[in-house]
């Protein structure tokens, strides 16, 4: 699939306006399929069709025309080709909606008028009025017809885009020739605003806003080859891309589900984290924070979940558990107790693999425990070697190149449960250290010892070795005292001056500091 924004002039105005442009070379629509497209509305088959994703027939209306006043769609099957017109500038001031729709059919080498669908004067009347409202004569219809060859597919095309105050509401820019990844095409949602999520206060979330950055997660398992702006997506299955990986699985309500954990170096210096949940194939929720994730924005700081809700969201009678956007779920008992679950998995995940951990090292980088490369012929995903170096890879990549050496008719590798450790120190990237001068930080040290001491802030600032530090609201005071380290804290709502004579109450440290933020263990 092809997405890219074209410019192309008005008729009546002879003004250039942006045209956003979906191309891709699938299997194309008949007559009554694109009927049904473009048509407001229709209810579909009680038959249990596990593949499809639409349930009121009223996704594409919605979406084209939030993006922009009119669209044409043109598609192609091996005997028939297609041509409707959904615009509002056609049925301004009218009270019935009117949708023009052309069909022919192949005669030949030749596509004719389809005449079992509609009269000849019904579909002169159509192109007729699809050549007055849009920017399309017959020149540039058989211009794009042109591009199916004799294949097959569907091309749409968005034009008279919303605005977004003297902009409009798409942002788009062409990726540098022979440039780095850093320097790829991408198309914006203008206002690039990120989504609230309980306990987030990162804005780095380019997939709120980025098209690029969206389409490479969008599906569990990518196999589609898709292009933004004329420049390739490389797709990124996060369940591969995550080191210290767990695998876990459960029952909810009687039916199985499975949980990929993981760390993600890119969602940690982002400051990100949260489950992301994918309903058949199709990414519909990201960034879910639970558990103590919603409570601390370090808690949880680059842990990554997968799981796959498509069993648990769809009752057998059915219905289903998800919003008609696709873009979240519904208030049920299921995904209440989807939350329960992950909630529990990931505050055990992240105690056993991270809340007792010493840091010794400062920048280190880490490595996904499998790197993976995808064939750009049978987009099947090959796991590559530990001590192979990924960025050696060719820009298009073969299952008969190196290292894998194999066929595409080989069967796709896969993660088996259970924790997978393999060592961060792959080929090329050994941990960053700071100058070894510099003091390497070490773990809070643990003292034993009950019974609470009250101090002044005066007093405090008296005493040697006292260290003062900030962090959202929370100040943390370190005083040394005979050998041993103990943590003072108390909530304030401002920084205190010399002036402030608050008591606050201090007792020995038992848990590392995250894991007693987060259980609620501090007093003021």
């Amino acid at each position: 699939m092809d997405i890219f924004v074209d410019i192309i002039q008005l008729k009546k105005s002879r003004k250039d306006v942006p045209m956003l442009c979906l191309i891709d070379d699938g299997q194309g629509m008949n007559h009554d399929e694109v009927m049904k497209m473009v048509s407001f509305g229709h209810k579909q088959s009680d038959k249990v069709d596990k593949d499809r994703i639409g349930k009121f027939g009223v996704g594409f209306k919605t979406g084209a025309m939030r993006l922009g006043r009119d669209v044409l769609v043109l598609t192609q099957t091996t005997t028939s080709r297609s041509l409707a017109f959904l615009s509002q500038s056609l049925n301004e001031g009218k009270d019935n909606i009117e949708i023009p729709i052309v069909s022919y059919c192949r005669q030949g080498q030749l596509m004719e008028v389809d005449l079992s669908m509609q009269s000849e004067a019904l579909a002169k009347y159509n192109l007729k009025a699809i050549k007055d409202f849009s920017p399309f004569n017959k020149y540039l219809i058989g211009e794009k017809a042109a591009l199916f060859g004799t294949g097959t597919g569907t091309q749409i095309y968005i034009w008279n885009l919303d605005e977004w105050g003297s902009k409009y509401c798409l942002e788009w820019h062409d990726g540098l020739k022979g440039g780095s990844s850093f320097h790829q095409g991408d198309i914006l949602i203008q206002s690039k605003r990120t989504r609230s999520r309980p306990g987030q206060i990162s804005q780095k979330v380019p997939l709120d806003y980025s098209l690029r950055a969206y389409l490479e997660i969008i599906f569990l398992v990518p196999r589609m080859k898709i292009s933004v702006q004329r420049t390739l997506v490389k797709s990124r299955p996060l369940s591969k891309f995550l080191t210290q990986t767990v695998v876990e699985t459960g029952d909810i309500l009687r039916r199985p589900v499975e949980l990929i954990l993981g760390f993600s170096q890119l969602e940690w210096e982002r400051a990100n984290c949260g489950m992301f949940l994918y309903w058949h194939g199709r990414l519909i929720e990201a960034y879910k924070r639970v558990g103590g994730m919603t409570h601390s924005a370090d808690v949880g700081r680059g842990v990554i979940g997968v799981v796959d809700v498509t069993n648990l969201m769809d009752d057998e009678d059915g219905r289903v558990w998800v919003h008609n956007n696709k873009q979240g779920f519904q208030d049920s008992e299921q995904y209440a107790c989807l939350e329960q679950w992950l909630s529990r998995k990931v505050d055990e995940y992240w105690d056993n693999n991270f809340d007792a951990l010493e840091l010794n090292k400062d920048n280190c980088v880490f490595k996904p425990d499998h790197e993976w490369v995808q064939c750009d012929k049978c987009r099947k995903w090959r796991i590559l070697p530990t001590d192979f170096d990924s960025r050696k890879l060719p820009l298009e990549w073969f299952c008969f190149m190196k290292p894998f050496k194999g066929q595409c008719s080989d069967s796709e590798q896969k993660m088996a449960p259970g924790i997978v450790n393999v060592s961060t120190k792959r080929s090329g990237y050994a941990c960053l250290l700071k100058d070894s001068n510099d003091k390497k930080l070490e773990g809070v040290r643990k003292t034993s010892g009950a019974g609470f001491r009250v101090w002044n802030l005066e007093e405090l600032r008296t005493q040697e070795g006292l260290g003062l530090s900030y962090s959202l609201g929370m100040v943390v005071l370190c005083v040394t005292s005979e050998g041993n380290t103990r943590i003072f804290w108390f909530l304030i709502s401002a920084i205190p001056s010399t002036a402030d004579y608050k008591s606050i109450k201090y007792e020995d440290a038992k848990f590392p500091a995250l894991k007693r933020l987060r259980k609620g263990l501090w007093k003021q």
